[in-house]
């Protein structure tokens, strides 16, 4: 593409297109980059740069890009049947399909699915269908949602809600009604002098003291994300979860996992819930269940759950034009074929992510580097002002955009939340393109360091 062209699609993007989380007078001025092709773990811009993408897309182009099967298998449903709705008592056989498959790979008796746009939509669906469930047994009252400071579920009102973000909550009178927050697990801010292992117990006993505050009998769910990502991939010890799980069980609160971002073999294992060794009674998915090759999203309900809202709820007042379109569930079917066929899963857990680790681990090491924190194929690089010390930045963000706009001038495409540089590579990663990571972002490391 030449200049011309770039020029002007970015002076139509800056006319007419609203970039979310973005300040979007700045980034007119700018100009946006524009990305033209993507083919197994890279993707090129209008400029021509070759980018090694360590975020996959938004942490969901989990098969990497340019898999022609998921496109031949939109092309085939959209020549069969391109729509038809889930209302009037009808379906259709790739919806079916899923989900039935998302019954067999979600843990223990998650076995009844409920197909939206997106995890936002899916939240929102969980929202309300929880709190259903606890009125039509008799006890309206429990509907107060339980989540997490700087968690993250969606933009949606309710997702937004549900979520802990302030800057979030500033715009469009957020959260609504009945939605409070507990502070997340994070140790290297706030574990003190305990161990990893002692902290998590502290930081999951929030939750406990959350309920009792509130009253057990007002606590309809708990929703957590099993390693809060958009934050800056803050991943629990592993006594936090089980904790977490035990205390839900004492107060018979359902506990909700998000596992829209550690859903489809991110963390190495299927499902986050599986590597911190949960069973939710409901999860949000989205993201990795398509590889991002197409909009899907899906809340997952337990017997428990489903079976009241089929045998007592009456009608289900609650859906949406596309839920469970069939192009998208037939591409999310082709998606998981090729997981399962492939056993990237399996290939991810036991030769990448180790490796991935040893070198992430290496980068730990840089003198701007505080912490590096990995599970499986997601991580953080914490950059401190002071090596050996746990503190920040004073301006608390300014060098993460530093860092991150030196590794994309070096072909690597790393997120930056405040200074945490975060990785979340497509499963597809070779051991070579390990290295080639780390050589990159030592690199960025040494220039952001230089220029401070």
């Amino acid at each position: 593409m030449d200049k011309t062209d770039i020029a002007r699609l970015q002076q139509l993007d800056a006319e007419h297109h609203l970039h979310p989380f973005n300040d979007n007078a700045a980034l007119a001025k700018k100009g946006t980059r524009i990305l033209t092709k993507g083919e197994g773990a890279y993707v090129w811009d209008a400029d021509g740069n070759k980018l090694l993408d360590a975020f996959a897309g938004l942490w969901c182009v989990n098969l990497g890009y340019g898999r022609s099967e998921l496109g031949e298998a939109a092309s085939k449903q959209m020549t069969q049947l391109a729509y038809y709705n889930s209302f009037f008592q009808c379906t259709v056989e790739p919806t079916i399909e899923l989900s039935a498959k998302l019954a067999e790979l979600t843990p223990a008796d998650l076995n009844h699915a409920f197909f939206t746009n997106s995890g936002s939509e899916a939240n929102d669906t969980i929202l309300r269908l929880v709190r259903h469930f606890w009125a039509v047994q008799d006890k309206p009252q429990k509907n107060i949602f339980i989540g997490r400071h700087n968690g993250y579920h969606g933009t949606t009102m309710a997702g937004a809600s549900l979520g802990g973000m302030a800057g979030m909550h500033k715009q469009g009178g957020l959260p609504i009604p009945d939605i409070h927050h507990i502070d997340p697990p994070f140790w290297f801010a706030d574990g003190g002098d305990l161990s990893p292992e002692e902290y998590g117990l502290v930081a999951a006993r929030r939750l406990e003291q959350k309920i009792l505050e509130l009253g057990p009998d007002r606590v309809a769910a708990f929703i957590g994300e099993p390693i809060m990502g958009a934050i800056g991939v803050y991943i629990p010890p592993m006594t936090y979860w089980p904790e977490i799980e035990r205390i839900c069980r004492r107060y018979d609160v359902l506990l909700v996992a998000d596992e829209v971002i550690c859903g489809f073999g991110r963390t190495g294992e299927w499902f986050g819930s599986q590597y911190f060794g949960i069973t939710p009674d409901v999860m949000t998915l989205a993201k990795g269940i398509t590889s991002g090759y197409i909009p899907l999203g899906a809340a997952m309900f337990n017997d428990r759950v489903a079976g009241v809202l089929k045998h007592q709820g009456g009608e289900l007042a609650h859906g949406c034009t596309y839920s469970g379109h069939p192009v998208c569930t037939a591409v999310a079917l082709e998606n998981i074929r090729i997981l399962q066929q492939e056993g990237i899963v399996d290939r991810a857990r036991t030769e990448i992510a180790p490796y991935l680790a040893e070198r992430w681990a290496e980068l730990g090491e840089h003198r701007l580097v505080g912490e590096a924190r990995i599970a499986g194929m997601v991580g953080a690089l914490e950059l401190v002002p002071h090596k050996g010390r746990r503190a920040f930045f004073e301006e608390r963000g300014k060098v993460g955009v530093l860092c991150r706009d030196n590794a994309l001038r070096n072909g690597l495409i790393l997120r930056a939340t405040y200074d945490s540089m975060l990785l979340s590579p497509p499963l597809i990663w070779t051991r070579a393109q390990v290295d080639e990571l780390f050589e990159k972002a030592w690199k960025a490391l040494d220039e952001t360091a230089a220029a401070l």
